[in-house]
């Protein structure tokens, strides 16, 4: 297994340099509000979705309804095209059921709120609708991988409309959308015998694992990239700040601490979470962050002042 967090100093050089992009890319969009943020588990690490609660309400209540009646376990990633969109939500995949692909069962559309003060830039979470209906968002929702809005060759911002942007994946959390986004992809719209007549929204399918040989059988769901669950982080004012750092941490090595969101334990003075993919125990003691990797070291390790990353997770809006 490879050092976990790598060596200390480079740990904090790492984040240090993150908190510095974290602040440039505030700047955009200052005059928004983030409100709730939203986990979203994958198996290549945390999304995070930040919500506009106050500039997009409709919207994001809509959302919530659906994270928080678990609609978003299992549902499926289904397109993925490059230096655009990853998209999903609206289907579910299982390879026990005929067709493998259903739909995720929806509630009435939410009037569309978009505002040229959300632009469908990079990071940028938005609703997708049908084509030629503002008024026809669901349950299905997009990263934008790219700037998508006005001035853009896409023009999300002037299509239909204008796509809604309710809220933007945390600075760290696109190391997970970029990931997803990289994975190679696949074209399974011609597999509804298989899938079922909604594989032909499947045109760009990313794999999580490659298939061999490629055909519309093969496709189950080890191959495919699902959500795992989505569930509301607790808000800042109601977290201690060493959850505030966990969370931060666990979204910005997603390789090195998985899976995240392990429940919080306490043990000897520390409070820290076990992550059992790494096998590694993250946590605090006495306003110090420290790092446990019994597959490397038998030693305890400091990962730094509690204090100076708690600064950094706030920057980053945890």
């Amino acid at each position: 297994m490879k050092q976990v967090m790598g060596k200390r100093v480079a740990l904090k050089v790492a984040a240090l340099a993150a908190g510095v992009l974290l602040a440039g890319a505030a700047v955009a969009q200052t005059a928004l509000t983030v409100g709730t943020t939203v986990r979203v588990a994958t198996d290549k690490g945390p999304i995070d979705i930040q919500l506009y609660d106050t500039d997009a309400p409709a919207t994001v209540a809509n959302f919530l309804s659906y994270v928080r009646k678990n609609a978003y376990t299992g549902a499926l990633f289904h397109r993925s095209v490059k230096n655009f969109v990853i998209q999903g939500g609206g289907f579910s995949f299982n390879d026990a059921t005929t067709p493998r692909v259903t739909a995720i069962p929806t509630d009435p559309p939410v009037n569309n709120e978009f505002s040229a003060a959300r632009s469908n830039v990079r990071g940028a979470v938005a609703m997708a609708k049908l084509g030629s209906n503002p008024n026809s968002a669901t349950i299905q929702w997009f990263v934008n991988l790219a700037n998508n809005g006005a001035g853009s060759t896409a023009n999300l911002d002037g299509q239909n409309g204008g796509f809604t942007v309710f809220g933007r994946v945390s600075t760290p959390s696109m190391i997970t959308v970029d990931a997803l986004a990289n994975l190679p992809t696949v074209d399974a719209k011609n597999c509804t015998t298989t899938l079922g007549a909604l594989a032909t929204a499947l045109d760009t399918l990313p794999l999580a694992q490659p298939l061999t040989p490629v055909t519309c059988a093969n496709i189950k769901a080890v191959n495919v990239v699902q959500m795992r669950w989505a569930k509301e982080l607790p808000a800042k004012a109601t977290s201690t700040d060493t959850d505030r750092v966990l969370n931060y941490l666990e979204a910005l090595y997603p390789q090195h601490i998985a899976p995240a969101s392990p429940a919080t334990q306490t043990a000897q003075g520390y409070t820290y979470r076990y992550y059992a993919n790494t096998n590694a125990h993250v946590g605090s003691k006495d306003g110090v962050m420290y790092y446990l990797v019994p597959s490397i070291s038998a030693e305890i390790k400091t990962l730094g002042p509690l204090a100076e990353l708690l600064q950094q997770a706030a920057a980053a809006g945890y």
